[in-house]
């Protein structure tokens, strides 16, 4: 079968990172053109904007976009209105009602659209999920916890409006805990604390319920040095479970299980396959959904400056 000619838009830490090396491990799919102000990736075309790309004539099927979400809803939507499937780092946009647009604009076009969420693809996801099926859950505690300084230097876009904050790490830590969970969880109580020179949350502390009255506490902070934490903790009414490395590691009543070895973005491109040849979409918005929730229902706590 053809390989889907593919393009990148907005060349960073994490195209160089993730999505080159996946896209270079997948067949199905021929990396042909970049489009980045300042970066590119050897051996590809460059351009520096997507019309340039665009016009340029280049055969392109589809283009991942990289870009901080508070430029992504344009270049999705000039994509899209030149025939391009497209695939959406995470989170899919500034705004909920955005991605709903672009949702909308690629089923009038017949185009694929990807909200993708790469930390559900982590080997832990499926099998907790598939445990929760049987032992409902009945508390979950989240603590997710980075140092921006090291994940995010000198990325001044993070801390403006659209840029989440601890939500972009925070986010990902949501997007496990609403496809594991039987139930839909809704927002109680939040606190979001803003450093007095910055427009968006270092840290953020989320109350949850659901239908079923399961209690979920998410802690999410941007300060932590040395040891990052991404944990899931799950108590059941007859299990113990902890995914550990954000899904990476599983342990139930103690005892590591054996996990599935999978890459999260080689898995989300063999998704994005899928999607095209089937000529189907998947926007899920829950995640970001939450945080928009968060941002609406918060507590803003003014903190010390952040530099």
């Amino acid at each position: 079968m053809t390989a889907i000619q593919l393009a990148i838009a907005g060349v960073g830490k994490i195209v160089y990172d993730q999505h080159a090396p996946a896209i270079a491990g997948n067949t199905d799919f021929k990396l042909v053109a970049t489009a980045s102000r300042n970066h590119s990736i050897d051996g590809v075309t460059a351009y520096k904007n997507m019309a340039e790309m665009l016009a340029s004539g280049t055969a392109i099927d589809a283009i991942s976009l990289c870009m901080p979400p508070q430029y992504r809803y344009e270049a999705a939507r000039e994509a899209i209105r030149a025939g391009k499937h497209v695939f959406l780092e995470k989170p899919p946009g500034a705004t909920l009602s955005e991605v709903e647009s672009l949702r909308n604009l690629a089923a009038e076009q017949g185009l694929t659209l990807f909200a993708s969420w790469h930390s559900r693809h982590a080997p832990a996801v499926q099998v907790v999920k598939r445990h929760l099926q049987h032992h409902a859950p009945r508390q979950v505690k989240v603590i997710w916890r980075e140092d921006v300084r090291h994940w995010h230097p000198d990325q001044e876009w993070i801390w403006q409006p659209g840029g989440l904050g601890v939500f972009d790490p925070g986010i990902n830590a949501l997007s496990i805990v609403t496809e594991i969970l039987p139930q839909a969880m809704f927002l109680k109580q939040a606190a979001l604390e803003v450093p007095a020179n910055r427009q968006t949350p270092i840290a953020a502390r989320l109350a949850f319920t659901d239908a079923l009255g399961t209690d979920v506490q998410a802690d999410f902070d941007w300060r932590q040095t040395g040891e990052q934490t991404w944990d899931i903790i799950i108590e059941t009414g007859s299990t113990h479970v902890h995914l550990k490395k954000g899904g990476h590691e599983l342990w139930i009543d103690g005892k590591q299980s054996e996990l599935p070895v999978e890459g999260e973005y080689p898995s989300l491109y063999q998704h994005f396959c899928q999607l095209i040849r089937k000529q189907a979409s998947d926007v899920d918005v829950a995640p970001l959904r939450h945080v928009a929730d968060a941002f609406m229902l918060g507590e803003h706590i003014v903190t010390d400056a952040f530099v």
